[in-house]
């Protein structure tokens, strides 16, 4: 009942009002069933835009530091997440990340959509990041089709660090379902799973019009962070 007043009353309409969301492609989402959208990660913002347009209930695999971050304003973040239906996701290896797979196949079987962000972790640049397999397991293991989504706009609206977001125009774009039944029996070859998320990471790539970089978004936003510590540690010594 609280994701719908969410949704209806609460914060559908503010979300309605500050961004003016721009929908392509809404009659790609299936209408009933299960199904995966897979989409590009570029604001804290996303977690609630999508769901607010989407004529359905959307469940988001969302990092588990959303549900334990300390102090007040930790407890009414994760109160928050809770009580809109998300689910929790451990990300610091292997078997978290079998866990999370778990997690969205229990959401699958239930006939529901299930968010992804196959990219791991927000964009920090702004650019689209090569994407990891879980998508691809989730889709193959529970036989679902995949619906690439495009967020527009969301990173000027509210980028890295931005506690709050600014009226900013959006646009959110669905693709075709992607269906991957061809690969059925297949879900453990990684070769095939490392095919079908890179053919969803082209659709979200050819929706979005992000510049492309293959690499980890999590790899690369470690090594800028080891970059800018290398500078602080040795300053470019004064000229002359």
């Amino acid at each position: 009942m609280f994701y719908y007043l969410l949704k209806y009353v609460l914060l559908g309409p503010l979300l309605r009002l500050v961004f003016r969301p721009r929908i392509e492609g809404l009659e790609h989402v299936p209408a009933s069933g299960a199904a995966i959208v897979a989409g590009n990660h570029l604001s804290f913002s996303d977690h609630f835009v999508m769901p607010a347009i989407l004529k359905r209930r959307i469940t988001f695999l969302a990092k588990a530091e959303y549900f334990t971050g300390p102090g007040i304003k930790g407890r009414l973040t994760a109160a928050f997440f809770r009580s809109a239906g998300q689910i929790p996701v451990d990300r610091s290896g292997k078997e978290a990340g079998q866990a999370a797979i778990r997690e969205g196949l229990g959401v699958l079987r239930k006939g529901e959509l299930l968010g992804i962000y196959p990219e791991g972790t927000r964009s920090h640049d702004g650019r689209l990041y090569k994407g990891k397999v879980g998508v691809a397991v989730m889709a193959l293991r529970a036989g679902v089709p995949v619906v690439p989504c495009a967020m527009i706009g969301t990173f000027e609206a509210q980028p890295p660090g931005k506690t709050l977001p600014r009226p900013h125009p959006i646009a959110i774009r669905f693709g075709k379902p992607l269906d991957f039944s061809r690969y059925a029996g297949m879900e453990n070859e990684k070769a095939i799973l490392r095919a079908a998320t890179d053919e969803i990471m082209y659709a979200i790539l050819t929706l979005s019009e992000q510049e492309y970089v293959d690499q980890y978004a999590a790899v690369a936003k470690a090594e800028q962070s080891a970059a800018k510590g290398d500078r602080r540690r040795f300053p470019r010594a004064p000229l002359g």
